[in-house]
């Protein structure tokens, strides 16, 4: 067995696939809407479904994954769009 580093296994491309090089300095940085923040950790929501609603008949558990500031530990309301949860998050 060797001592040496080994290099990271490539995904072989497929025929016809092109690498797209994106400019992410052209991206938008998001800053946190209550304290100007610009880190943030993952973060879990997780909502209980009903036996009555959910299509398997038995109870689940789903987790949401969101991102929440590191500073004040609240979500942008950008991510809580149609979750059912409230601001106070």
């Amino acid at each position: 067995m060797s001592t040496k580093p080994m290099k990271p296994l490539q995904k072989p491309q497929k025929p016809g696939e092109q690498k797209v090089q994106v400019d992410l300095s052209n991206a938008e940085t998001m800053k946190c809407e209550h304290c100007s923040n610009y880190l943030f950790i993952s973060s879990t929501i997780i909502k209980r479904l009903s036996a009555i609603v959910s299509p398997t008949g038995e109870e689940a558990l789903i987790p949401i994954e969101v991102y929440s500031c590191g500073n004040c530990g609240r979500v942008p309301k950008t991510m809580l769009k149609g979750s059912g949860i409230e601001e106070s998050v």
